[in-house]
Protein backbone atom coordinates (compact mmCIF):
# COMPACT_ATOMS: atom_id res chain seq x y z
CA UNK A 1 0.00 0.00 0.00
CA UNK A 2 1.68 3.52 -1.23
CA UNK A 3 1.13 6.54 0.27
CA UNK A 4 2.06 8.35 3.55
CA UNK A 5 0.92 6.67 7.08
CA UNK A 6 -2.89 8.23 8.23
CA UNK A 7 -1.13 9.90 10.86
CA UNK A 8 2.16 11.42 9.26
CA UNK A 9 2.64 15.20 9.41
CA UNK A 10 1.35 17.04 6.65
CA UNK A 11 3.79 18.27 3.99
CA UNK A 12 5.25 22.12 4.47
CA UNK A 13 3.90 23.56 0.81
CA UNK A 14 4.80 26.91 -0.73
CA UNK A 15 2.67 29.45 -0.51
CA UNK A 16 2.02 33.01 -1.45
CA UNK A 17 -0.13 35.96 0.17
CA UNK A 18 -1.32 38.97 -0.78
CA UNK A 19 -2.16 41.81 1.38
CA UNK A 20 -3.95 44.39 -1.02
CA UNK A 21 -3.69 48.26 0.60
CA UNK A 22 -5.76 51.33 -0.30
CA UNK A 23 -4.49 54.39 1.66
CA UNK A 24 -6.84 56.72 -0.01
CA UNK A 25 -10.02 54.83 2.00
CA UNK A 26 -12.86 57.35 3.81
CA UNK A 27 -11.29 56.24 6.67
CA UNK A 28 -7.74 55.65 5.69
CA UNK A 29 -5.76 53.37 4.73
CA UNK A 30 -7.78 50.04 3.88
CA UNK A 31 -6.96 46.31 3.56
CA UNK A 32 -8.62 43.74 1.55
CA UNK A 33 -9.46 40.40 3.66
CA UNK A 34 -12.06 37.56 3.39
CA UNK A 35 -13.42 35.05 4.90
CA UNK A 36 -12.80 31.16 4.69
CA UNK A 37 -15.84 29.10 4.17
CA UNK A 38 -16.82 27.36 7.97
CA UNK A 39 -15.95 23.83 6.43
CA UNK A 40 -12.59 24.71 5.03
CA UNK A 41 -9.38 22.10 5.86
CA UNK A 42 -7.37 25.20 6.51
CA UNK A 43 -8.16 27.90 9.06
CA UNK A 44 -12.13 27.94 8.64
CA UNK A 45 -14.29 30.75 9.48
CA UNK A 46 -11.45 33.16 9.89
CA UNK A 47 -10.65 36.36 7.85
CA UNK A 48 -7.52 36.36 5.74
CA UNK A 49 -5.50 37.77 2.84
CA UNK A 50 -5.98 36.57 -0.58
CA UNK A 51 -3.45 33.68 -0.92
CA UNK A 52 -2.90 29.95 -1.62
CA UNK A 53 -0.43 27.18 -2.60
CA UNK A 54 2.13 27.34 -5.60
CA UNK A 55 0.55 25.05 -8.12
CA UNK A 56 2.82 23.31 -11.05
CA UNK A 57 1.62 25.40 -13.09
CA UNK A 58 3.15 28.48 -11.50
CA UNK A 59 6.68 27.09 -12.51
CA UNK A 60 7.70 27.94 -15.88
CA UNK A 61 4.91 30.13 -16.84
CA UNK A 62 5.44 33.95 -17.73
CA UNK A 63 5.89 36.42 -15.67
CA UNK A 64 5.47 40.15 -15.26
CA UNK A 65 8.27 42.39 -13.83
CA UNK A 66 6.25 42.75 -10.41
CA UNK A 67 9.15 42.18 -8.00
CA UNK A 68 12.38 44.22 -7.00
CA UNK A 69 15.92 42.48 -7.35
CA UNK A 70 16.29 43.03 -3.26
CA UNK A 71 12.81 41.25 -2.76
CA UNK A 72 14.15 38.37 -4.86
CA UNK A 73 17.16 38.00 -3.30
CA UNK A 74 15.10 37.70 -0.09
CA UNK A 75 13.01 35.17 -1.39
CA UNK A 76 15.85 32.81 -1.91
CA UNK A 77 16.74 32.91 1.76
CA UNK A 78 17.16 30.10 3.60
CA UNK A 79 15.61 27.81 4.41
CA UNK A 80 15.55 27.79 0.44
CA UNK A 81 12.46 26.22 -1.07
CA UNK A 82 12.39 24.47 -4.07
CA UNK A 83 10.12 26.57 -5.98
CA UNK A 84 11.58 29.96 -7.62
CA UNK A 85 11.20 33.16 -6.83
CA UNK A 86 8.94 33.74 -10.06
CA UNK A 87 6.53 31.29 -8.91
CA UNK A 88 5.83 32.49 -5.84
CA UNK A 89 4.80 35.92 -7.84
CA UNK A 90 3.03 34.06 -10.32
CA UNK A 91 0.97 32.00 -7.61
CA UNK A 92 0.37 35.25 -5.54
CA UNK A 93 -0.97 37.24 -8.78
CA UNK A 94 -3.09 33.98 -9.55
CA UNK A 95 -4.40 33.85 -5.89
CA UNK A 96 -5.07 37.98 -6.60
CA UNK A 97 -7.01 37.15 -9.53
CA UNK A 98 -8.49 34.00 -8.74
CA UNK A 99 -10.21 35.31 -5.64
CA UNK A 100 -10.58 39.37 -5.73
CA UNK A 101 -11.04 39.51 -9.73
CA UNK A 102 -7.90 41.89 -9.53
CA UNK A 103 -5.29 42.11 -11.73
CA UNK A 104 -1.55 43.37 -11.86
CA UNK A 105 -1.99 46.66 -14.06
CA UNK A 106 0.26 46.59 -17.06
CA UNK A 107 2.44 49.39 -16.31
CA UNK A 108 2.04 48.89 -12.55
CA UNK A 109 6.08 48.69 -12.62
CA UNK A 110 7.89 46.39 -9.27
CA UNK A 111 4.78 46.24 -7.39
CA UNK A 112 4.71 43.73 -5.04
CA UNK A 113 7.03 44.30 -1.95
CA UNK A 114 8.14 41.00 -0.12
CA UNK A 115 7.24 42.29 3.76
CA UNK A 116 6.74 38.73 5.72
CA UNK A 117 7.37 35.23 5.72
CA UNK A 118 5.70 32.16 7.96
CA UNK A 119 5.64 28.21 8.02
CA UNK A 120 2.93 27.34 9.65
CA UNK A 121 3.91 25.42 13.27
CA UNK A 122 3.31 21.33 13.55
CA UNK A 123 0.15 20.18 14.45
CA UNK A 124 -1.97 21.85 11.88
CA UNK A 125 -3.99 19.71 9.34
CA UNK A 126 -2.54 21.56 6.63
CA UNK A 127 1.45 23.54 6.29
CA UNK A 128 2.38 26.48 4.53
CA UNK A 129 5.68 28.11 3.84
CA UNK A 130 4.05 31.66 3.16
CA UNK A 131 5.23 34.53 1.53
CA UNK A 132 3.39 37.77 2.13
CA UNK A 133 3.66 40.60 -0.89
CA UNK A 134 2.25 43.92 0.13
CA UNK A 135 0.39 45.48 -3.39
CA UNK A 136 -1.46 49.25 -3.18
CA UNK A 137 -4.93 48.73 -4.75
CA UNK A 138 -4.23 51.62 -7.49
CA UNK A 139 -1.39 49.43 -8.90
CA UNK A 140 -3.66 46.47 -10.17
CA UNK A 141 -7.05 46.80 -12.32
CA UNK A 142 -10.54 45.10 -12.06
CA UNK A 143 -13.77 45.70 -9.93
CA UNK A 144 -11.98 47.06 -6.86
CA UNK A 145 -15.36 47.25 -4.85
CA UNK A 146 -17.80 45.07 -6.25
CA UNK A 147 -15.38 42.27 -6.72
CA UNK A 148 -17.62 40.46 -9.16
CA UNK A 149 -15.19 38.90 -10.84
CA UNK A 150 -13.68 37.07 -7.87
CA UNK A 151 -14.33 33.30 -7.13
CA UNK A 152 -16.65 32.17 -4.10
CA UNK A 153 -13.25 30.96 -1.97
CA UNK A 154 -13.27 34.15 0.37
CA UNK A 155 -16.38 35.19 1.47
CA UNK A 156 -17.67 38.49 2.82
CA UNK A 157 -15.01 40.27 0.71
CA UNK A 158 -13.81 43.80 1.60
CA UNK A 159 -12.36 46.99 2.15
CA UNK A 160 -11.14 46.64 6.27
CA UNK A 161 -10.09 50.43 7.86
CA UNK A 162 -6.64 49.07 9.07
CA UNK A 163 -7.07 50.49 12.32
CA UNK A 164 -9.92 48.37 13.06
CA UNK A 165 -8.79 45.39 11.24
CA UNK A 166 -8.30 43.84 14.62
CA UNK A 167 -11.89 42.96 15.18
CA UNK A 168 -12.56 40.59 12.67
CA UNK A 169 -11.95 37.36 13.82
CA UNK A 170 -8.57 36.26 12.11
CA UNK A 171 -5.35 34.16 12.84
CA UNK A 172 -2.52 35.00 15.21
CA UNK A 173 -0.10 35.34 12.43
CA UNK A 174 -2.51 37.85 10.17
CA UNK A 175 -2.44 40.24 13.49
CA UNK A 176 1.71 40.60 13.07
CA UNK A 177 1.19 41.10 9.55
CA UNK A 178 -0.88 43.64 9.80
CA UNK A 179 0.94 45.78 12.43
CA UNK A 180 4.36 45.31 10.00
CA UNK A 181 2.21 46.50 7.27
CA UNK A 182 0.81 49.23 9.79
CA UNK A 183 4.84 50.36 10.72
CA UNK A 184 5.49 50.63 6.72
CA UNK A 185 2.90 52.54 6.25
CA UNK A 186 3.45 54.92 8.78
CA UNK A 187 6.91 55.38 7.44
CA UNK A 188 5.97 56.19 4.08
CA UNK A 189 4.38 59.24 5.49
CA UNK A 190 2.33 59.16 2.52
CA UNK A 191 4.96 58.84 0.22
CA UNK A 192 5.82 55.83 -1.91
CA UNK A 193 5.97 52.48 0.26
CA UNK A 194 9.60 50.83 0.63
CA UNK A 195 11.26 47.82 1.43
CA UNK A 196 11.34 47.20 4.61
CA UNK A 197 15.20 46.96 5.88
CA UNK A 198 14.20 43.68 7.09
CA UNK A 199 11.82 41.09 6.55
CA UNK A 200 10.24 38.97 9.85
CA UNK A 201 10.43 35.08 8.96
CA UNK A 202 8.62 32.54 11.54
CA UNK A 203 10.10 30.00 11.09
CA UNK A 204 8.74 26.75 12.32
CA UNK A 205 9.85 24.05 9.97
CA UNK A 206 12.09 22.06 13.33
CA UNK A 207 10.97 21.19 16.63
CA UNK A 208 11.04 24.90 18.07
CA UNK A 209 9.78 28.33 16.88
CA UNK A 210 12.13 30.90 15.90
CA UNK A 211 11.47 34.23 14.84
CA UNK A 212 14.52 35.80 12.89
CA UNK A 213 15.02 38.21 10.12
CA UNK A 214 15.85 38.53 6.55
CA UNK A 215 18.50 41.48 5.53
Amino acid sequence: MSGAPPNSAPPIRDAATVVVIDRDGPEGAAVLMGRRGANAAFMPSKYVFPGGAVDAEDEGTPCPAALSDHCRLRLEAEPRSAVSPDALVRAALRELAEETGLALSPDAGNPLVFVFRAITPPGRTRRFDARFFLIEARRASGAAQDFTAACDELSHLHWVPLARARELDMPFITEIVLAEVAALIAAASGGPLVTPARVPFFDNSGDESRLVHLP
